[in-house]
């Protein structure tokens, strides 16, 4: 019996393009990015460095890149958030049938872009009984621990959870602890077909 959906937050509510970033630093003339921000990537990603922090490595790694330039890039993935998946989250809501749980992997120049530009924000972000962003908790999704510390706080099973992201990597570290999972295709379904698509645990 299912009593917790742990819901990704890109590409599952918000629409991402993920190969924005690096289109728009290649006009600028940076096409390759070594081992150290890919490293330096996941550290922001987890709280482990500032957003002013972030923004003076990658200047410093390319000096004729501008604050503002980096800014917009690393946002450019962000697209538009549907009001009918926050609609089809908050009617969940309603209903309480089950914990909602969101478990992202997001940074904070993202987040408080989503912020200025979603105005139900703080709505969706109410229909959960918990908002875990990668950020602030100190752990990014695959690793095992994320899962667990949901398991912990939230005196859960993994087999009374489904799990719903559309990054592979991610839901096979949680279907490897035991928990169902939804390995969501953007370009071909739909998190408000959930019920249809998963029914075989409802």
């Amino acid at each position: 019996m299912i009593r917790a959906i742990l819901f990704d937050f890109g590409d599952v509510f918000i629409n991402l393009d993920k190969e924005a970033t690096g289109r728009e630093l290649k006009k600028m003339n940076i096409d390759e990015l070594s081992e150290e921000v890919h490293a330096r990537n996941k550290e922001y990603e987890q709280g482990f460095i500032t957003s002013d922090e972030f923004s003076e490595f990658y200047r410093a790694q390319f000096p004729d890149l501008k604050s503002e330039e980096f800014l917009k890039s690393w946002n450019a993935i962000l697209l538009d958030f549907p009001e009918y998946r926050f609609k089809f989250i908050q009617k969940l809501a309603e209903e309480k049938d089950y914990k909602l749980i969101l478990l992202s992997n997001t940074n904070e120049n993202h987040i408080q872009n989503i912020k200025k530009r979603v105005p139900f924000f703080e709505d969706f972000k109410n229909c959960f009984d918990a908002f875990y962003l990668s950020h602030e908790i100190g752990m990014r999704k695959p690793d095992p621990r994320i899962f667990e510390f949901v398991l912990e706080h939230h005196d859960l099973k993994p087999e009374e959870c489904l799990f719903v992201d559309d990054t592979p990597e991610n839901t096979e570290a949680a279907a490897n602890l035991g928990f169902h999972t939804w390995n969501i295709e953007p370009t071909r379904e739909d998190i408000i077909d959930l019920f249809t698509t998963k029914s075989e645990l409802f």
